[in-house]
């Protein structure tokens, strides 16, 4: 039987009304597919040479869509870097036919900008660069009279797009939609017009938006030990010369008519692909994308020829300074994403760290060697990497980690793995690929990978096969040919980096992003009408079912009727809050064994089984779950049952694992992320005494008996609790295992009360400060607003849509678009976890310190004279209306959902009533909703950023400033 199987199909019927004449035959669109394939992907080739990649999986009224360019860093001209990434940004600018209201009238004045910017990026006198920019940013101005800002978001949203965004990487462009299904073809008349027509238009504020995102990278301590190794392992070839943001010399003297000449050579349709999952049909979706990109003109795609690099005979080693934890990084070299040898290093990927039973997962992790490592490939076209790191325990040196890691590789080349491992790891595959198949966002990225890497889909369908025919000499001989001293190294250290640059930042005027201006585009577009997508809440009594155990014990079931894979979970309404050495019991519970079995062993099983075990720990719920094959739920329900009942304590585990939480405590307070969203956000609601701080001291840590916490282990069970599943096993027979397996009590125990924390009062505004070696500053406005009301969560959701929360919302346009003030700014009117807590609004800001008072000025009016265009409100709410007619709630979240719904006061899915009154608001529904909670608040401001370089007048116009101290917020 062939392999490749090439369909035809007739894309029009033949139209036959009541006579003898037949019309033409219309045309014939051929596809390929591939026997055994789970997606049942066509690919198809336009005339023009565009790829198109179609999967049909009808979970959900909605297409997930990328479109993907061949085109990324590595493709920049070496004398003008971050080209492809300037043109991902550009490409949401807008057309010659949308984001505009006279084009030819603005393309004058866009024509003497691209002008201008040719004579700034050749002039190296500051004063003349100065005053030339001061005539572009006048010139932006008056260009922007006739610019839309935005319409492009504004038309996707007002469709009922969701994640509308783009990346850009060393090869790759990509454009991510996520739409309703009864608007293909409107998008694809969006999106054919956005490449065919593509208008650069307000290019002055979007390149202050890459200049903040240039300066995050440099405060980002891993970018910039990704950049050095990448330097040392391709010291020829653009992944390593060139970045994807490009140099700050570069982004200081930007070229648009480069940028339009890379454009027009590069975003060609040989080069392009098309890629789609979900709910259409593929017949009639291959003609309307053949009418609008079909009509793409063909170009000759410039060749790239990779340089050869030089073998790397020794150690190669880099060293990178940056404020947050030490940890070290190395990788090896080795052919593209086509080659055999990416195949080999798949399974000596996993070999080394699959999650469970690696030989990093356990000769390092479960021992308690390191205090974290692992192990990932990343295969690009021309070459490839093998890479590894580690962080370091208390007291141990990087090249002590390195060396450990060196081990387990020796370890390969010996052949100490064991033999089952191979069969597992396939297995593993098996139950990812599995998985994959019931995400159209998997779908989407296979397909997107395998048109970026010129991969045959024949070899994605196959690949697992393939491994399976690798044998465990085939590895260890690959391993001692290929692993030795030819390796990069980078060693992160803690402390100041004084050779970072920032991109400084120019005087850029304020535009008018006409908010309540349209496009005829856009006019026609919010004219259209789709067939109607009837929203479909969930029926709790038709989608699952409740059963009880002897003892009581609910359990919510839902059948799986996909394939064979299941999900338990136990759940417990009660966490760190009733016990705050729960999350140390179950950190522990991940080193320990039972009487007759040891940790090791209990992973080894689980991973042979094809199960995952995990328990999950927040402030007040725990989740205990057994994710895996069906056929092997009865082996992984006995492991982790007799887990739980017979635990075995181990002293010499728990005083390791307490050093490691110690060396953790530490490195959590040199990350900025931890800093700002954890411990300062915590304070920032409940002050000194927060959920965040409700830890054991560092003495009590150390002197915990680890029978006790054993016993916390042994008693989860005796807690009232709830069992969800879903699953292939009749809902019988889950009953019969669950009364066998599920050790509990006859009367189960209520949970132990939870601690109170008291959310704070903000009758005055405070600021409170964190000083960080950062060249940016990160800023939250936080601000209590009330208690819990389900009654504004419809409302809530029309505002956040208008305001805050996307690239149309309010926020987006005016702090970046108009003002390009931040890379980052946002807002969200905040609905509570718990009917306990309190609605909040959050104001976001990240942003250059010397940008920090315009930001914070322009944020405040925003929030307290909240712009009103009845254009923008129209869209939000039909936004909003269009991505609640086509949520659907499906598999395990049928569970998830019905829990959340009734712990909020819910007694069935809200999604018609939600949709009924958000149907029925006006302007001054939203504008009443603003007045009153949003209007003049008080706010705790929490800002992360050096303080020296921090503006403390602008800071005192908004309250007290405190100081505060990392102790005062982590509590150690």
């Amino acid at each position: 039987m062939k392999t490749r199987i090439t369909h035809v199909l007739i894309a029009a019927f033949w139209l036959i009304l009541f006579s003898t004449s037949v019309s033409a035959q219309s045309k014939i669109y051929k596809y390929d597919t591939v026997p055994n394939d789970p997606y049942k992907a066509r690919i198809y080739t336009l005339d023009n040479g565009l790829k198109v990649y179609l999967s049909v999986y009808k979970e959900k009224p909605r297409i997930y869509t990328n479109i993907a360019v061949r085109t990324g860093s590595k493709n920049d001209p070496a004398n003008n870097t971050g080209l492809s990434h300037y043109l991902e940004h550009m490409m949401f600018k807008g057309t010659q036919h949308f984001g505009t209201v006279d084009y030819k009238t603005e393309s004058v004045y866009l024509n003497k900008i691209d002008s201008l910017f040719e004579v700034y990026r050749t002039q190296t006198d500051t004063n003349l660069r100065r005053f030339t920019y001061h005539i572009i940013d006048s010139i932006s101005g008056v260009a922007a009279k006739y610019a839309v800002a935005n319409e492009y978001d504004k038309m996707l949203a007002y469709i009922g797009a969701q994640g509308t965004n783009a990346y850009t990487s060393v090869e790759q462009t990509v454009y991510v939609n996520n739409i309703p299904e009864n608007q293909l073809k409107t998008w694809l008349d969006i999106e054919f017009d956005r490449f065919s027509y593509p208008v650069f238009r307000l290019f002055h504020t979007e390149l202050e938006t890459v200049y903040e995102e240039k300066n995050m990278s440099l405060d980002n301590d891993m970018d910039k030990v990704w950049e050095a190794l990448y330097a040392g392992l391709f010291q020829k070839h653009s992944y390593g010369t060139q970045t994807t943001i490009g140099t700050v010399e570069h982004l200081k003297n930007p070229s648009l008519i480069a940028l339009k000449n890379y454009y027009q050579s590069r975003y060609v349709p040989g080069n392009m692909a098309l890629c789609m999952a979900g709910d259409f049909n593929p017949d009639s979706a291959i003609v309307m994308i053949d009418k609008t990109f079909g009509k793409l003109k063909s170009k000759e795609i410039p060749t790239f020829n990779p340089p050869v690099e030089s073998p790397i005979e020794k150690p190669i080693v880099k060293e990178v300074m940056g404020p947050e934890a030490e940890m070290m990084m190395f990788g090896y070299r080795f052919p593209g994403a086509g080659s055999d040898d990416v195949k080999m290093l798949t399974l000596i990927s996993m070999i080394l760290n699959n999650s469970t039973a690696g030989l990093i997962d356990l000769n390092l992790k479960q021992d308690q060697k390191v205090l974290d490592a692992g192990c990932f490939l990343d295969a690009m076209n021309d070459y490839s990497a093998l890479i590894l790191y580690g962080y370091p325990k208390e007291g141990q040196t990087l090249d002590q980690v390195k060396d450990l890691l060196i081990e387990q590789l020796n370890k390969i080349k010996k052949g100490e793995f064991a033999d089952w491992l191979l069969t597992a790891i396939i297995n593993d595959f098996k139950k990812s690929e599995m998985q994959s198949e019931e995400s159209i966002y998997a779908r989407v990225g296979e397909m997107t990978d395998a048109f970026v890497k010129h991969l045959p889909w024949k070899d994605k369908v196959d690949f697992i096969a393939k491994l399976e025919k690798i044998n465990k000499t085939d590895i260890i001989n690959f391993a001692n040919k290929n692993f030795a001293d030819n390796y990069v190294i980078v060693y992160k250290r803690t402390g100041e980096d004084k050779n970072v640059k920032k991109v400084s930042k120019p005087h850029i005027t304020p535009i008018d992003v006409n908010r309540n201006s349209q496009s005829a585009f856009l006019q026609d577009i919010n004219t259209r009408v789709a067939k109607d997508i009837a929203p479909a809440p969930v029926d709790f009594n038709k989608e699952m079912s409740i059963g009880k155990l002897d003892n009581g014990i609910e359990v919510l079931y839902k059948k799986n009727t996909e394939n064979k894979r299941f999900e338990l979970y136990y759940y417990f309404d009660m966490g760190n809050d009733n016990n705050n050495k729960m999350n140390l019991t179950v950190d522990y519970l991940k080193y320990l064994g039972t009487t007759t079995q040891t940790a090791r062993q209990l992973k080894e099983l689980l991973y042979q089984y094809g199960c995952d075990f995990n328990v999950n720990c927040s402030n007040d719920q725990m989740w205990v779950s057994l994710v895996g094959l069906d056929e092997n739920m009865k082996k992984g329900l006995d492991l982790f049952e007799n887990l739980l009942a017979d635990a075995k304590p181990d002293e010499a585990v728990l005083k390791n694992l307490a050093g490691d939480i110690l060396q953790q405590r530490k490195n959590d307070k040199l990350s900025k992320d931890v800093i700002l969203w954890s411990a300062m956000y915590d304070y920032g609601m409940f002050g000194s005494d927060s959920p965040f701080k409700n830890i054991l001291s560092d003495k009590q840590l150390k002197n915990v008996n680890p029978k006790e916490l054993v016993g916390i282990l042994k008693s989860l069970n005796t807690f009232t609790h709830k069992i969800l599943y879903y699953g292939p096993m009749p809902q019988q027979e889950l009953t019969e295992m669950l009364g066998t397996y599920h050790k509990v009590p006859a009367k189960m125990n209520p949970v132990p009360e939870a601690k109170k924390f008291i959310e704070q009062n903000q009758d005055i505004s405070n600021v409170y400060v964190v000083d960080y070696d950062m060249k940016q500053a990160e800023i939250i406005m936080l601000s209590k607003v009330g208690p819990y009301d389900k009654n504004i969560l419809p409302i809530r959701k029309v505002f956040n849509e208008y305001f805050g929360g996307g690239m149309s919302s309010i926020v987006f346009q005016d702090l970046r678009e108009a003002r390009g003030l931040a890379y980052s700014a946002y807002a969200s009117f905040t609905a509570p976890g718990r009917p306990d807590r309190s609605h909040y609004l959050y104001l976001y800001i990240g942003t250059q310190n010397d940008k920090m008072p315009e930001a914070m000025k322009a944020m405040s009016e925003l929030a307290n004279n909240m712009p009103e265009s009845d254009k923008s409100f129209a869209a939000a709410k039909e936004a909003a209306i269009k991505q609640l007619q086509t949520s659907r709630t499906t598999k395990s979240s049928v569970l998830f959902y019905y829990l959340n719904l009734h712990k909020m006061g819910f007694d069935h899915d809200m999604t018609l009533e939600t949709l009924k009154a958000i149907t029925g608001f006006q302007f001054s529904d939203l504008k009443a909703f603003q007045q009153k909670f949003v209007k003049d608040r008080k706010y705790t401001i929490l800002v992360l950023g050096k303080k020296n370089q921090l503006d403390s007048k602008t800071l005192e116009k908004y309250g007290k400033i405190n100081y505060l101290t990392l102790e005062d917020i982590f509590g150690y």
